[in-house]
């Protein structure tokens, strides 16, 4: 059965994770999180002083994933998409979150406050967004907001019912 390829991308912080991951154990499709398939593959091009973190080795991580893209049925969890090949995904859901929310998410991680207002600035310009619609088809690219409890229960159920016509639609 031909399962469709879906990225989860936005500011971190959104709730990409969470929405992964329930979305897979409800839909059946494979949840990656690019982030810690970087950190088990070692898949970093050296080290950011400044936002403390290594850089991801982008060719690396498209390497890595080619052949799970090619068969189907994944869900991608990322908060950059720009070096993705268009051809992956059927459909690109960027999660929004209000800034006072994301704030307060972002400091429980115990972001310092650089890469706090870097990633507000981020939400605030639209970055991920728009990085969406300059990557891919604007057809596909839909918006998300994820600010509360019943926003999560909405997204994954209007995703499992996109991802079920999807299917129907591409069985023969």
């Amino acid at each position: 059965m031909l399962q469709p390829n879906i990225l989860l991308t936005g500011t971190p912080g959104v709730g990409k994770t969470t929405l992964g991951k329930e979305l897979a154990s409800r839909s059946g499709l494979k949840y990656i999180n690019v982030g810690d398939l970087a950190k088990e593959g070692h898949l970093y091009d050296g080290y950011d002083e400044e936002y403390d973190c290594p850089i991801l080795d982008e060719d690396r991580v498209v390497d890595e994933l080619e052949n799970q893209m090619k068969e189907g049925g994944v869900i991608v969890d990322y908060h950059g998409c720009d070096f993705f090949p268009e051809r992956w995904f059927h459909i690109v859901f960027v999660l929004r979150t209000d800034n006072n929310v994301l704030y307060k998410r972002l400091e429980t991680r115990g972001y310092n406050e650089k890469k706090l207002q870097d990633n507000i600035q981020c939400e605030i310009f639209q970055v991920l967004y728009e990085e969406a619609m300059a990557s891919y088809k604007e057809e596909i690219v839909h918006q998300l907001a994820s600010n509360k409890p019943e926003d999560l229960e909405n997204n994954i159920n209007q995703i499992l019912k996109w991802i079920e016509q999807w299917i129907k639609d591409h069985s023969s």
